[in-house]
């Protein structure tokens, strides 16, 4: 990666800060496919875009980005402008595979966040980033001991959990949109379970869901976890218990026949499902209501 950008070799084989005004533009980067084998963090990175999956990071003053090993990543376009500002933080899962971090990375879900769920940063949160940021590059650029490696992880995990905290804020700083995609959500699961649809198409997936309102399924579960309690999931489920609960009661159809209607292809996940979100079976809760 170092080679392709134009720089010198790594001071630290399986972590390296780059700073944006230190690689050659000049090469020809653009118009390629790249698959990383490591995580990226990206702070600005240059006043240009690139394609990372199906769409575009247009960065901005103040923006964050996040990739994970394994996805493919294309330059579009030279910077033009204010480039020089950015950095971007490239880390080996190797790196952290024995430490805790390593255990719970998945955990920070930005890392498969789609292009228009960037993060944008305040004044004083880019200093904070800024703070860990540095921290890292000092320790690894300084002679490697036996402590080294926990310090890197140790403010790796620093940045992570700040990332948390500050997609948290935007989520909430945000609210009236995430409203409006919440009702949306809560809209297409209703239509959905009132027509036709699950028993010819089978239970709605996250993915469906996502798709409906232009999110990745991770960023939709956490905006939808900070708004309702419930991850998409959870909000699956919540809808086709209610519509379950009003058909038991409201209609002659047995409990297989409910099933289907619902799109399980097997009325026992129906009702080990069914079990599991209310504490009974579907048929005592026909008979006690």
């Amino acid at each position: 990666m170092h080679k392709l950008l134009g720089l010198g070799k790594p001071r630290h084989p399986a972590i390296s800060l780059v700073q944006s005004k230190d690689v050659d533009w000049t090469l020809d980067l653009y118009d390629k496919n790249y698959i990383w084998d490591f995580y990226m963090i990206g702070f600005k990175y240059h006043d240009s875009s690139f394609l990372y999956g199906r769409k575009y990071y247009d960065f901005e003053e103040g923006t964050m980005v996040f990739t994970s090993p394994g996805q493919v990543i294309k330059s579009t376009n030279p910077p033009t402008k204010g480039f020089d500002e950015g950095w971007t933080l490239y880390f080996h899962p190797d790196f952290i595979q024995q430490s805790e971090l390593g255990k719970k990375i998945k955990k920070y879900s930005f890392f498969s966040y789609a292009s228009n769920e960037a993060l944008h940063l305040s004044e004083n949160e880019k200093t904070k980033i800024s703070q860990c940021v540095n921290e890292i590059e000092q320790e690894y650029s300084q002679n490697i001991d036996t402590h080294s490696q926990t310090l890197i992880i140790s403010n790796l995990e620093l940045l992570l959990n700040y990332c948390n905290r500050f997609y948290d804020r935007q989520f909430y700083t945000r609210s009236n949109n995430q409203q409006d995609i919440v009702v949306k959500i809560e809209e297409f699961l209703t239509n959905y379970y009132n027509s036709e649809q699950a028993r010819q198409n089978g239970i709605p997936t996250v993915k469906l869901c996502a798709e409906k309102v232009n999110l990745s399924q991770n960023y939709l579960s956490d905006l939808l976890k900070k708004e309702t309690g419930k991850n998409t999931q959870e909000q699956i489920h919540f809808h086709l218990i209610e519509k379950a609960k009003n058909m038991l009661l409201n209609s002659n159809a047995t409990v297989s026949e409910i099933a289907y209607d619902l799109g399980f292809d097997y009325p026992q996940y129906f009702g080990n499902l069914f079990k599991s979100k209310t504490g009974v079976s579907p048929n005592k809760y026909r008979t006690i209501n």
